[in-house]
């Protein structure tokens, strides 16, 4: 197994060291002008005239000043849902080849988000750049001999009308390319069980016949899978099941929150690697090990623009206002919030993902995700982002010497006036002595929040639950596993939902 990992090692070396490296700013100019070029005979394309566009002398600052922003419900109700009655050529060249279900972290039914052939083929070139960007680490041979767990939701998709419906981490695994699937686990027959829990048992039943050296899935699910293997084969730690597992490829969420308890799951430390891959396409990945932040995949099939993350331009329901201003790579700036618009070969249009991003390397096009336009607590000023949320949860890890994998809060009102009502997942941590803590860090790590509690903002309240109270409610109010993700920042309306549920547990 040396002497082929050795092979393959060396394969990617080679392909890394005779790939030209990025220009960032040229390759998005160049993807603009294929995604206009492509679709400018399109309905959407002759209803916004990219021809027009394309001839102009900066066809990204047309492009900006002729297409709206749009978030799914508008795209969806304009536009995709001509792809349902059997409409072609609608806002890409035919008809999508599958649908991506998707509900997000706070939509109560599934999106269906078109997925193009040229979409997948994105993906997986995105996919092959991230495996030699491997060679920037330092990894044994050994290890690229070894097997992948890719942890998603069923490739069992759902035939309907002239295409397939899935979540899009079971659209991308039944898709993987032929010399992959010698590596990929769990196999396409247990890939395919719909039913999360009786899928883990059963790779919890085949574990100790791999030998996986990588893993890949949203850390929630990972946990759980990883308990249930440990539990299942009665050791202390999953290396002693897997003793050659090295890198784990995070994605969909910040992995900070989940790092102290999924550390307790591991014999020895492993290569954790951020990715990006949302229904909507494969965004960004980490490339290098000098840093955690990931970067942009500019040369695909998604154009990227930036709107600056300021409440003058989010809307209460988390889209953007249509006066925002939009940025391209060549305009943005370091610590700066940014909310994410994206073009991209699905036939999505200066399209809010959701998402906010900060640069941390604009010459490399590096990023971190920062947080949601919809987990933006700014109720009576406090400006908080889920990356100042998830600071709060690292000091109180370390503070209380614990581990808080799960939250959700809400800017409540009591009877003497609003609070930031906290629940935290946690088996040893009681209430009582949480909230001071957590206060004043707040008031320490952001000045808005320290100036709303001198005014409207009467403090913060806090319950501890149990950890799988979290995993329980997304199984209850969607699935289990794939990429669902708990909603950190909830309504009032949907927290009373929550909270219902916690007291009948």
């Amino acid at each position: 197994m040396e002497i082929i990992g050795n092979i393959i090692k060396g394969a990617i070396h080679l392909k890394d060291a005779l790939t030209p490296e990025v220009n960032p700013i040229e390759a998005q100019e160049k993807v603009l002008e294929m995604l206009l070029k492509t679709a400018k005979d399109t309905q959407f394309g002759k209803h916004y005239n990219f021809e027009t566009i394309l001839n102009q002398e900066t066809p990204s600052l047309a492009f900006a000043n002729q297409v709206p922003f749009f978030d799914y419900n508008q795209i969806n109700e304009a536009w995709w849902s001509k792809l349902h009655e059997g409409e072609e050529d609608v806002t890409w060249p035919g008809s999508p080849t599958y649908f991506a279900l998707s509900s997000g972290t706070t939509g109560k039914t599934s999106k269906r988000i078109p997925v193009t052939d040229a979409m997948l083929s994105a993906i997986k070139q995105a996919g092959i750049d991230q495996v030699t960007a491997l060679s920037n680490f330092d990894l044994p041979a050994e290890f690229f001999a070894t097997e992948a767990m890719m942890l998603g939701s069923s490739t069992d998709l759902t035939e309907k009308d002239d295409h397939l419906e899935g979540e899009i981490s079971g659209i991308t695994a039944s898709n993987i390319p032929s010399w992959f699937k010698g590596f990929y686990k769990p196999g396409e027959a247990i890939a395919k069980i719909n039913d999360w829990d009786k899928r883990v048992v059963q790779i919890a039943k085949r574990a100790k016949q791999w030998d996986i050296g990588a893993l890949s899935g949203i850390p929630s699910w990972m946990e759980l899978m990883l308990k249930t293997v440990i539990d299942y084969h009665k050791v202390d730690n999953i290396h002693q099941v897997w003793p050659n597992l090295q890198v784990y490829t995070s994605g969909g969420v910040a992995f900070g929150p989940y790092k102290k308890s999924f550390n307790v799951l591991l014999g020895k430390p492993v290569t954790v690697i951020d990715t990006y891959l949302a229904s909507e396409g494969f965004l960004a990945f980490q490339a290098r090990p000098e840093t955690t932040a990931m970067q942009l995949v500019t040369n695909g099939g998604i154009y990227f623009e930036f709107v600056p993350f300021k409440p003058e331009y989010i809307n209460p329901d988390g889209s953007i206002t249509q006066d925002a201003p939009s940025l391209t790579l060549k305009d943005v700036e370091l610590d700066q919030d940014y909310v994410v618009i994206i073009s991209t070969v699905s036939g999505a249009w200066r399209y809010l993902i959701g998402d906010t991003i900060e640069f941390t390397n604009i010459e490399k096009a590096e990023i971190k995700i920062t947080g949601r336009t919809k987990f933006f607590l700014n109720t009576v000023g406090s400006q908080l982002s889920v990356n100042k949320l998830d600071d709060a949860i690292r000091f109180l890890e370390e503070k209380f010497k614990t581990t808080i994998p799960e939250y959700t809060l809400c800017a409540k009102r009591f009877d003497d006036g609003f609070y930031h009502s906290w629940y935290l997942g946690s088996d040893n941590l009681t209430s009582e002595t949480v909230a001071d803590v957590l206060d004043e860090f707040l008031k320490d790590a952001n000045k808005n929040y320290k100036v709303a509690r001198s005014k409207a903002l009467e403090g913060v309240k806090v319950e501890v639950v149990s950890p799988e109270v979290f995993h329980d409610w997304s199984g209850a109010n969607k699935k289990k596993g794939g990429q669902v993700k708990m909603e950190r920042v909830m309504g009032e309306d949907k927290f009373k939902t929550w909270e219902d549920f916690v007291v009948k547990y």
